[in-house]
């Protein structure tokens, strides 16, 4: 499974990290593309210092696992950047506002929308991860959008029927949904009347 993995700025940065510790763990190829304030969200919310340059913070996001491949924001000629290419999902988590207004509107700025206009436009699987609270009339809207046009909207809100005893836990059953919407089979977190 050949998967791309988009990274904005919105809190959820532990949400990104079990989605691609899943993937290496299914041995999924992935993709791996951050914004600059995706770098700083990981950098804050994973290692607790933003100052850490773009490198290191990628490098330990990704801890050199195998089948992983990291891309620029510009890299325009990213297999994710064409329609041609044979991926088979694409992931944004956390997916900021600002990229869901963007994906919305059909306009791209980087590689994390270009990609997921290749998803929506090819009618491949794209599951966007937003996490803002509370949400406005146009955020909403932005939203509507994308699931109209094909889009997996699959907040980063955890249940708690699951009996969680931890953030982990909690992480961990936003991270199955997300796996389950890929098709990748995972013990994460407790199935219902089970």
């Amino acid at each position: 499974m050949k998967v791309f993995l988009g990274i904005t700025g919105a809190s959820g940065a532990p949400y990104a990290k079990g989605i691609l510790d899943g993937l290496v763990a299914a041995g999924a190829e992935v993709g791996v593309c951050a914004s600059s304030a995706g770098i700083e969200v990981l950098a804050t919310e994973l290692y607790r210092d933003a100052s850490l340059p773009r490198d290191e913070v990628l490098a330990r996001f990704t801890d050199h696992a195998a089948g992983v491949t990291i891309y620029a924001p510009d890299d325009w000629k990213s297999p994710f950047a064409s329609g041609s290419a044979r991926i088979d999902a694409y992931v944004v988590c956390p997916c900021s506002m600002s990229t869901v207004g963007t994906l919305a509107t059909g306009a791209m700025a980087n590689l994390i929308h270009r990609a997921a206009s290749v998803a929506l436009k090819e009618g491949r699987k794209l599951v966007l991860v937003p996490r803002e609270t509370p949400l406005s009339f146009i955020h909403l809207q932005g939203l509507a959008t994308l699931q109209q046009a094909g889009a997996v909207i699959l907040f980063a809100a955890p249940g708690f029927y699951h009996g969680a005893e931890t953030v982990d836990d909690l992480v961990d059953f936003i991270v199955a949904r997300i796996l389950d919407q890929l098709g990748l089979d995972n013990t994460l977190a407790a199935r219902w009347g089970q």
